[in-house]
This record gives C-alpha cells, sequence and structure tokens, in this order.
C-alpha cells in the first residue's frame, strides 16, 4: 500500500467538499441531474423533494461550485459545473458496494459452522 505521506491532498478542501456532498438531499439533487441541465421543477420531479428544500439546495451546491444556473428564458437550467463530479461519486459508490461486499464474504467466511 503506498504510504500517506506522500500524498499532497488538499485535506481541508476535500474536508468542504466532503461535508456539502454528505447531505442526502444534495446527493439526490446531484445524481437525479445526472449529465443533463434542467430546471427547478425537473428536479422536484425527479427527487419528490420541495421546491423549497431544492432551491435551498441548489443555492449551496452553487455557491460551493459544484453547480452552475444558465437561464434560459424564464427558467434557470442547473448543471453539474464538472460532470466529473458524477464519475467520482459513481466510482464511491461502486468502491462502497465492493467493500460491502467483502465485508459480508469475511464475515461469512468467519462464522463458525454449525
Amino acid at each position: 500500500m503506498p504510504e500517506t505521506s506522500n500524498y499532497k491532498l488538499p485535506i481541508d478542501n476535500l474536508a468542504k467538499a466532503m461535508k456539502i456532498l454528505s447531505e442526502p438531499n444534495r446527493l439526490k439533487i446531484l445524481c437525479s441531474m445526472g449529465l443533463e441541465c434542467m430546471p427547478v421543477s425537473a428536479i422536484i420531479a425527479k427527487t419528490g423533494l420541495s421546491q423549497t428544500n431544492v432551491s435551498f439546495h441548489l443555492r449551496i451546491l452553487r455557491e460551493a461550485g459544484l453547480v452552475k444556473g444558465e437561464k434560459s428564458g424564464a427558467f434557470v437550467f442547473y448543471c453539474l459545473y464538472d460532470t466529473t463530479l458524477l464519475d467520482l461519486l459513481t466510482g464511491l459508490g461502486d468502491w462502497l458496494e465492493g467493500t460491502a461486499e467483502k465485508h459480508q464474504q469475511l464475515t461469512n467466511d468467519n462464522e463458525p459452522e454449525s
């Protein structure tokens, strides 16, 4: 395993981003957007969250630089600022799923047989 002291990770920035991403409704909004730009009404329809809740979380995500709003006529369409975020979230989900499967397998292997 590589030695962690060799990594120059921006710990403070990572912690801030993870704090923002730790709110389940924000993750739901980000994942529902996918690669598309969509108005708040579409995000509401996809997530089942209230308009107030979606607007509140979009503001936080916008201020953090994770989403951007683009005005088109009477609507503001929101999209991921950088679609790499979706890849990272997908990768994290896959990693967590694999870790859970490995943990379950280890647990099953260590159980005494009856």
